[in-house]
């Protein structure tokens, strides 16, 4: 039986996603040339691996069992592959990776010159949304979302935790009283990230006690830097990552604001990096790598000091 591995990889490829136009696209190849490697592939072994429809690909019985017994081979050609390449070379290529436009915001600018010039030959390409990430229809390299993910094929991997305390401006509390106690939130108008159930309560922290309030306002965004500016605005309390401050706790994107109740801070928030597989190839790695001591050390990069 003449099977080459390519064409065992191209098939895991288009099974991993469902769809040809998908596959063709991770493969840098025709969907054309992939549709008949496949079907070249099923004569060869004799058996239909895939049910074709106009709009959706699913999986046969022998392809399932073909598709979990080959994936694990491939993943390891590739690890055996890009090993060898790490040798060789610099990490290299074309990076795909989605992230939080706030985070984005935030820290890209302030370090991504810093990046280009320790791996010039890595090719950065932002997606910035909140949005649940399918890794058949969305191949990115990786994945950075705040707090756990739902179940998925992705792996996840925790890189940081993002402390938050909350601000506001000393307009808006010369106009409603600076808040003695946790308590004391509850006749406050809280900047929310959401108006969902989910972000109505805040969890406040100091030492041993902690404090579970009602976190009611008219106003929500899911970006810190518009929350940041809301509250610059004197429309509120805002609970806003230690990410844009100095260690002293003064506001390094926003100016004018005031730490709010600063022995209490709110349950820290973990960034998870999310990843197709446990395998990380050079240039994910590189970038893992170069972020995460930054991201848990913020004040060296923002202030403009070096690192």
């Amino acid at each position: 039986m003449d099977i080459q591995l390519n064409d065992i990889a191209l098939f895991v490829e288009v099974a991993k996603r469902k769809n040809f136009s998908h596959a063709a696209e991770a493969l840098n190849m025709p969907a054309s040339t992939l549709s008949r490697r496949v079907s070249e592939l099923e004569q060869h072994i004799g058996m239909k691996l895939l049910n074709r429809s106009t709009r959706r690909i699913e999986l046969t019985e022998a392809g399932l069992v073909y598709f979990e017994r080959c994936r694990p081979i491939v993943d390891e050609a590739r690890v055996a592959h890009d090993q060898l390449l790490d040798m060789a070379a610099q990490p290299k290529g074309r990076l795909r990776v989605s992230m939080p436009s706030s985070l984005a915001q935030l820290f890209l600018p302030a370090v991504i010159r810093e990046f280009r010039e320790l791996h010039p030959d890595i090719e950065c390409d932002f997606d910035l949304n909140m949005q649940h990430i399918d890794p058949i229809s969305n191949p990115f390299d990786l994945v950075l979302r705040f707090g756990r993910q739902p179940d998925s094929s992705l792996v996840a991997r925790q890189i940081v935790l993002m402390e938050h305390r909350l601000y506001a401006s000393p307009q808006y509390l010369a106009r409603h009283g600076v808040p003695r106690s946790p308590a004391d939130l509850g006749h406050h108008e809280c900047l929310r990230m959401a108006m969902s159930e989910a972000f109505s309560y805040w969890v406040l922290h100091s030492g041993e006690k902690v404090e579970r309030v009602v976190a009611s306002g008219r106003l929500a965004a899911n970006n810190v830097g518009i929350l940041s500016r809301l509250a610059s605005q004197g429309l509120g309390i805002a609970p806003l990552p230690l990410l844009v401050f100095d260690p002293a706790g003064q506001p390094i994107r926003s100016k004018g604001l005031v730490p709010v109740l600063p022995d209490w801070s709110l349950t820290p928030i973990p960034l998870f990096a999310l990843l197709p597989s446990r395998t990380i190839p050079a240039k994910t790695r590189a970038f893992l790598d170069f972020i995460q001591p930054r991201l848990a050390k913020p004040a060296s990069w923002a202030l403009g000091e070096t690192t």
